[in-house]
């Protein structure tokens, strides 16, 4: 499966500039015939301007679903379509939409993990469950930013035999070390690849990091961008993880009943 994660630059709280702009850059990456295409965390407004009554988030992801569908469906390619500021009723979420080579819509992921250091947890809403989906027949999980933080929730997806976690995010830059540390654990950890996507530019007194990367099940770095607008592509042979797992049968020596109970 070859991936093309488009390392995006994007104007805080323009719509209209950035669902231009990342429609140039879906074509542009379309170009190289990936499997998948990737963006990062909440492109439409940039993270995070302050809402209000009248925000410009995107009603129920009508106008993602209709652009980034579309182009799925032109392009014959899956897309990742990273993640949107959103609103249902009078709820905002940061929401992950997945789109197959039809533009059929199969996948979609509030963010479950908050950021509340920033205050995200003020503005948005949790979202309640956890999303897995197949794209060309292949076992894949959805992440957002703040989430990998969580071993628990990639563990949750991983137990259903996920072979490929997308990540997406707006990862600073001045905790750049942590974005590349967590990602490699979680993909030995799990024995699965991560393709993570991150934003760059800068908002407000903000920079964000870049490195988007494509990660092994060993934790190699196949691929990895550096800190400027970019378009990265890889292609992962996935024949690799079934041996990886037989080979270290981490899931076959669990002990799941020790891990629910408090310590003595």
């Amino acid at each position: 499966m070859k991936v093309s994660m488009i390392q995006m630059n994007m104007l805080l709280g323009e719509p209209d500039y950035n669902f231009d702009h990342a429609v140039s850059l879906v074509r542009k990456a379309a170009e190289s015939k990936p499997d998948v295409i990737t963006m990062p965390e909440t492109w439409n407004l940039g993270f995070f301007p302050k809402y209000s009554p009248n925000s410009p988030a995107d009603k129920e992801g009508n106008r993602t679903k209709r652009v980034l569908g579309a182009l799925a469906k032109e392009h014959g390619v899956n897309i990742i379509a990273g993640s949107v500021i959103t609103r249902y009723d009078d709820n905002i979420f940061n929401t992950s939409y997945t789109f197959d080579r039809q533009g059929c819509l199969v996948a979609s992921y509030n963010k479950a993990h908050l950021f509340s250091p920033m205050g995200e947890d003020l503005h948005f809403s949790k979202g309640g469950h956890l999303s897995t989906f197949e794209l060309d027949g292949v076992r894949c999980g959805i992440a957002i930013c703040y989430d990998i933080r969580f071993p628990e929730m990639i563990r949750t997806m991983s137990l259903t035999t996920i072979d490929i976690l997308f990540v997406v995010a707006q990862w600073p830059q001045a905790r750049l070390e942590h974005w590349q540390t967590l990602n490699k654990a979680r993909a030995i950890e799990n024995q699965i690849f991560v393709c993570c996507t991150n934003s760059v530019g800068t908002a407000g007194d903000v920079r964000y990091g870049g490195h988007s990367a494509v990660i092994s099940p060993w934790g190699d770095i196949l691929r990895e961008g550096g800190d400027f607008e970019e378009i990265i592509s890889e292609e992962m042979d996935l024949s690799i993880v079934e041996g990886i797992r037989t080979g270290m049968n981490i899931y076959r020596d669990r002990r799941p009943e020790l891990y629910s109970g408090l310590l003595s």
